[in-house]
């Protein structure tokens, strides 16, 4: 089981189907939602090279942005 970091906002139909996925593969989630932390926007901005998009997936000292689609905020 891997430990993924999943950068998400409220209202997403794509992070929503992305934390589905991960549930179904095992992952073990740290969900980051930035509706409710804005905080962490500034360090998603470096993930995605200033994109304000989710979802964002690190993984395994891999990212991926928006792996299946994603909405901007």
């Amino acid at each position: 089981m891997a430990r993924a970091f999943l950068y998400v906002r409220d209202d997403c139909e794509h992070c929503e189907s992305l934390r589905q996925r991960l549930a179904d593969d095992g992952d073990e989630v740290v969900e980051i939602n930035v509706t409710r932390e804005p905080r962490v926007i500034t360090e998603l901005l470096k993930l995605t090279a200033g994109r304000r998009i989710v979802p964002v997936l690190v993984r395994g000292g891999v990212i991926e942005v928006t792996p299946d689609g994603g909405s901007t905020f």
